[in-house]
C-alpha cells in the first residue's frame, strides 16, 4: 500500500514518519532526497547554481539551504525554478525506492508539498499531520531559533490546513503528548493494514 504523509513546517511529520518506521512501514523520505539530490558533487547541485549563482556555494562546496532558503521563500518565482530542478531528480530516486520495497509493505512517501504539487491521487491513502498555526509558530521560534516573522513566511508558503485536510485520508492531530500522537499513529497504521 502506498500512502502519502505530510504536513506543515513543524506540524510534527518528521517525528510522525520515525513512528511509522518503527511501526514496520518503509518510509521515503522527500526532504531527505531532496538534500541528496542537490549534495556536493552533483548533477542537482550544478543545474541550482547555473539557475542561481555560485553565492549560494558554502566555501565547502556545499549549497547554502538557509540562503537558498530565503531566497525561494521571499520569491514564488524563484521558487518555482528551483522546485523545477529538484522534483524531477527527487521522483527519480523516489521510484527507485518503492521498487526496492518487500512484497506487502506499506509504503510511506514522506512528502512536505503533497498538498501543493497536486499528487494526493497517486496515493492509495493520504496521512497529514496537523497542528494549529500558533504552535507551528511557537515551535519554529522555540526549536529552531526562527523569529515570528521568518516562521509565518514559511507558513505562508505552504498549502494552507485547509488545503492539506482536504487531501487526507486520515488526520493525525499533534497537539498534546508524545505518547498521544504515537497512540493515533498505531490507530491509523492498523486502520489502514485491515483497510
Amino acid at each position: 500500500m502506498r500512502v502519502g504523509l505530510t504536513g506543515g513546517i513543524a506540524s510534527g511529520k518528521s517525528t510522525v514518519a520515525a513512528m511509522l518506521r518503527e511501526l514496520g512501514a518503509v518510509v521515503i523520505d522527500a526532504d531527505q532526497l531532496a538534500r541528496d539530490v542537490v549534495a556536493r558533487g552533483t548533477p542537482g547541485l550544478a543545474a541550482v547554481v547555473e539557475a542561481f549563482g555560485p553565492q549560494l556555494l558554502t566555501e565547502d562546496g556545499e549549497l547554502d539551504r538557509a540562503a537558498m532558503g530565503r531566497l525561494v521563500f521571499a520569491d514564488a518565482e524563484l521558487r518555482r525554478r528551483l522546485e523545477s530542478i529538484v522534483h524531477p531528480l527527487v521522483f527519480e530516486r523516489i521510484v527507485a525506492l518503492e521498487e526496492q520495497a518487500p512484497p506487502g509493505s506499506l509504503v510511506v512517501h514522506d512528502i512536505p508539498l503533497l498538498a501543493e504539487t497536486g499528487r494526493a491521487d497517486d496515493f492509495d491513502a493520504v496521512l497529514v499531520v496537523d497542528a494549529p498555526h500558533e504552535l507551528q509558530v511557537a515551535r519554529m521560534v522555540r526549536d529552531r531559533g526562527w523569529t515570528a516573522e521568518e516562521a509565518e513566511s514559511r507558513i505562508a508558503a505552504q498549502a494552507s490546513r485547509e488545503q492539506r485536510r482536504a487531501i487526507a485520508t486520515h488526520v493525525v492531530e499533534n497537539t498534546a503528548t508524545r505518547d498521544d500522537l504515537r497512540e493515533r499513529v498505531a490507530e491509523v497504521v492498523e486502520a489502514l493494514r485491515s483497510g
